[in-house]
């Protein structure tokens, strides 16, 4: 369980251009959940990602997973148990590396690697296969880098699932991808979500997608959640009415 207890963090404090983002902030995921957040820009969306990894760090308040008080914690450490897609794929990959090296980078994730070589040849078969249930063709492209290809963000998706996490945090990452390789990256990522029962958080400008997918729903406006749906209550939740909601906050906003 990850809990979020009296988060308040500054921007530029004590200066003309203070702004504060959280203020007494209180948030707690269960196992197993899968939470769609989503918002306008300045909601606080991506800074509760990097408070939660360790990007950027709090004023006050605690960040406790499963009774631990990670709060201090390097945010190197923290990444042994968390999986981060980004929007952009070369955040959470090698471009200049091949599919096989990234696939086995990724396989070796907080193990020491000694003289050993970085490449598993034992393994090429079971990423053939990972790779196949994309239906994008990159199972016969192992030795192809991965910044000269389309499917970055499927092979990046799939790199932070290989070893075990305890979170699943997704930063927008169909923002940059056509329709088609949405859908199928939605499903993907459906899929691994519920096969491996991974605890997963993510970040979402496509309403359709936040309401279609995950168990909660969240917005944020302003450091805070102004809405909370978990189980049926979310189940019942239409686009529209998300939408609605969204439309009422910015004009009240003056946008």
């Amino acid at each position: 369980m990850l809990e979020l207890k009296n988060i308040s963090k500054y921007y530029n404090p004590g200066s003309v251009n203070e702004m504060c983002l959280f203020q007494d902030f209180n948030l707690t995921i269960r196992d197993h959940e899968f939470v769609s957040v989503v918002g306008s820009n300045g909601s606080g969306k991506t800074s509760l990602l990097n408070i939660i990894c360790g990007s950027i760090g709090v004023d006050s308040g605690n960040i406790i997973v499963n009774g631990t008080d990670i709060t201090g914690k390097k945010d190197f450490l923290r990444q042994r148990k968390i999986g981060r897609v980004y929007q952009d794929p070369s955040k959470g990959t090698c471009p200049s590396m091949n599919i096989l090296e990234n696939m086995s980078l990724a396989d070796n994730k907080g193990k020491g690697y000694g003289l050993t070589k970085g490449v598993n040849k034992a393994r090429i078969e079971e990423y053939r296969e990972s790779l196949k249930q994309l239906n994008l063709g990159l199972e016969d492209k192992l030795y192809t880098k991965v910044g000269s290809l389309s499917g970055g963000q499927a092979i990046a998706l799939l790199m932070s699932t290989m070893t075990p996490i305890d979170f699943l945090i997704l930063d927008e990452h169909t923002a940059a991808l056509d329709p088609k390789t949405a859908e199928i990256i939605m499903e993907l990522t459906d899929k691994i979500v519920r096969e491996k029962k991974v605890t997963t958080i993510m970040v979402m400008h496509n309403l359709r997608y936040a309401v279609e997918y995950g168990d909660r729903i969240l917005m944020m406006h302003q450091g805070n959640a102004v809405l909370d749906k978990a189980g049926e209550e979310k189940k019942a939740i239409n686009t529209e009415e998300i939408m609605g909601i969204f439309n009422r906050i910015s004009v009240e906003c003056g946008n």
